[in-house]
């Protein structure tokens, strides 16, 4: 009976408003470095830098790497991550602003001459919800 309510009131306290995001990002070519995971809300803001609502730096094991948002408001939401291989907390790019560092976005949204668009990467957060983001060869 109390495992009963503990599993109850669990779940309506995810349907209030604390939503859980667990995110995998797979086919990391090394261990070296972070993943940089940013969370957005908002269309207009992504993926700009100055426009995320979170962002968080995960280490990398056997070439994977895993975070959990906790009480996130239910919306829709996008993922833009890079792997800072050379640790440097920084997106590298060459002079043309072509990428040196592997990157991604949530629903592995694909990129042509610029990032993907909002509704392109974004996922509705109702309740717990598990994401996994390749890392594009």
């Amino acid at each position: 009976m109390v495992y009963f309510y503990l599993g109850l009131s669990s779940a309506i306290a995810e349907t209030e408003g604390g939503a859980t995001l667990h995110v995998t990002i797979l086919g990391l070519r090394s261990d070296e470095g972070d993943v940089h995971i940013a969370l957005y809300d908002n269309p207009r803001n992504f993926p700009d830098p100055n426009g995320m609502i979170l962002d968080v730096e995960v280490p990398i094991y056997q070439k994977k790497a895993h975070y959990s948002f906790k009480d996130l408001t239910q919306r829709d939401y996008a993922i833009a991550i890079y792997h800072d291989e050379n640790n440097n907390d920084s997106f590298d790019q060459n002079f043309f602003g072509i990428p040196l560092e592997d990157y991604a976005f949530s629903n592995n949204a694909s990129v042509f001459f610029r990032a993907p668009s909002f509704s392109d990467a974004s996922f509705q957060l109702l309740g717990p919800r598990n994401i996994s983001i390749r890392i594009a060869d």
